[in-house]
């Protein structure tokens, strides 16, 4: 069965990139040395007439390191923010 979150008020669920393994040097990091994403994939946003901006599921975006509610479905970490929280979209990356 598969899950579907429907954000709901001005809210975007947002799936963080994965931090980095490794150091520019080679040097393999453990998870808890890891610094947290701040940036993402926006994987579903609310329908709701509060909704201020014009994000859609596929958007990078950039958010504040510890901004959202960490939420896991099916193995996976997702955020779930308010629309105020994401700071700018990313383009041409």
């Amino acid at each position: 069965m598969t899950v579907k979150i429907e954000p709901l008020g001005a809210r975007v669920l947002i799936l963080p990139d994965e931090g980095e393994d490794k150091t520019s040097s080679g040097i393999y990091l453990p998870e808890t040395a890891k610094e947290k994403p701040q940036q993402g994939t926006v994987e579903a946003v609310s329908t709701s007439e509060d909704m201020t901006t014009d994000l859609k599921a596929g958007d990078k975006v950039l958010f504040p390191k510890y901004s959202g509610t960490e939420i896991k479905i099916e193995g996976k970490t997702y955020l779930l923010m308010d629309e105020g929280d994401v700071l700018a979209r990313i383009s041409g990356a």
